[in-house]
């Protein structure tokens, strides 16, 4: 009798292990953590270059035109992600997979015409337009840079995270940084918030003008206003957001107290659409 109770027992441990077992293999976002992301990472390590001061940075896209066979596999293993899978990750987990997308797509096209090009800008606005143009597929539809930035990232009511306006890059010096290393679910709140702290630190994008008792900010403050508009992460205006970082934008503490009591008028600088190319 007791011979049998202990097997029962065991077989339920066993059944109950299994269960378990599949039940994380279910919930796990199981392409998230393959070798694409570690490859993706390794990429962006190898050909990123920060510049001094660590709040910029630079592509070395003649590295990347180099492993072009290695970013190659990585794109197509972003396309290989079937809709259904990428729905039943968690939002971090789709964030950070369509941010690092946007990415290494963004690379891909100025490979398509790299060393001949100073800007994005240099195929066009209307005409081969490189946020519209349809020129890869993801999640089983043929889609564009656009497509991802503001037909998924900032489609309302889905993510509503008006910091991914410091991760997607769009290979211009005035962008934000691209980052040295690849978005992950487990670190995304971190990496957005650390990608705005940064952005905001650059004083050749944006500063706090004692002379002129003015901000002078990003044009991507004004594009984009509205999405600091909607009570997101605390933002419910530019100047709202802009005062959180005042120690970042102003260096006395006078003019901090400025920044923070939001009675700094806000200008907006012209935008850099040079290369950002490390050469």
């Amino acid at each position: 009798m007791g011979t049998i109770e202990r097997g029962v027992s065991i077989e339920r441990i066993a059944w109950r292990v299994a269960g378990a077992c599949l039940a994380l293999a279910l919930a796990a976002p199981a392409w998230a953590h393959d070798a694409t992301y570690k490859a993706w990472d390794d990429l962006l390590h190898r050909y990123v270059r920060i510049l001094p001061g660590g709040n910029a940075s630079r592509v070395d896209y003649a590295g990347f035109k180099g492993d072009h066979v290695a970013l190659r596999h990585v794109l197509r293993d972003f396309e290989a992600v079937p809709r259904a899978e990428f729905e039943s990750w968690p939002k971090p987990e789709q964030e950070a997979f369509l941010i690092n997308a946007y990415n290494a797509f963004t690379i891909e096209k100025i490979l398509t015409r790299y060393p001949d090009l100073k800007s994005i800008r240099d195929f066009g606005t209307v005409f081969g337009n490189p946020w519209k143009d349809k020129f890869f597929t993801l999640l089983g539809e043929s889609t564009s840079l656009d497509g991802i930035e503001h037909g998924m990232l900032r489609k309302e009511g889905v993510y509503d995270e008006p910091r991914i306006h410091f991760a997607v890059v769009c290979a211009s010096i005035g962008c934000p940084m691209l980052r040295a290393e690849a978005f992950v679910a487990a670190r995304l709140d971190e990496q957005l918030e650390d990608g705005m702290r940064r952005f905001l630190s650059d004083r050749s994008r944006n500063r706090y003008d004692p002379a002129s008792a003015k901000l002078e900010v990003s044009r991507i403050f004004d594009w984009y206003g509205k999405d600091f508009e909607k009570g997101n992460r605390g933002f419910t205006s530019v100047k709202a957001a802009l005062a959180r970082y005042a120690d970042r934008l102003a260096d006395a503490p006078q003019d901090r107290a400025r920044v923070r009591d939001q009675k700094a008028d806000v200008t907006f600088l012209e935008y850099d659409w040079a290369l950002n190319d490390a050469r």
